[in-house]
């Protein structure tokens, strides 16, 4: 199964009863195994859940920490970023030239990565102490 069927697929099953905003992530982790993620969303706004942040927590359970590739699918105009905090997410799990394809259900996409998607990002080197 690609990415994109993956996404797609995984879209039809978000919780957006508020926003019906529904999103699908599918990310290939470096085994070439496929996660999949949908937005989840709460009452409590603040309390939901990304596609892209469900997708990598599916990934860690299974026992994986390296992201390949990844790709967001929502039905939008145009094809849609990640958040902040997903961008950060994708961040801790895949280096900066890790390909992100961000898509719509019109079939319209936009290939970027993780690096153009995050230039700046804090990582663990800025932990360190001298």
């Amino acid at each position: 199964m690609s990415l994109k069927d993956a996404a797609t697929a995984v879209r039809e099953n978000a919780h957006a009863p508020y926003s019906n905003f529904k999103v699908g992530a599918a990310i290939r982790s470096k085994s070439g195994a496929i996660y999949v993620g949908c937005n989840v969303e709460n009452v409590a706004y603040p309390e939901g859940t990304c596609a892209e942040a469900g997708a990598i927590a599916a990934m860690v359970a299974a026992g994986e920490t390296e992201l390949a590739e990844a790709f967001v699918i929502a039905d939008s105009p145009s094809p849609i970023p990640p958040c902040g905090g997903c961008r950060q997410k994708l961040a801790e799990f895949g280096a900066a030239d890790v390909p992100v394809t961000l898509a719509t259900t019109d079939g319209a996409v936009r290939t970027t990565n993780i690096g153009e998607l995050l230039p700046g990002a804090f990582g663990a080197d800025h932990m360190e102490r001298s």
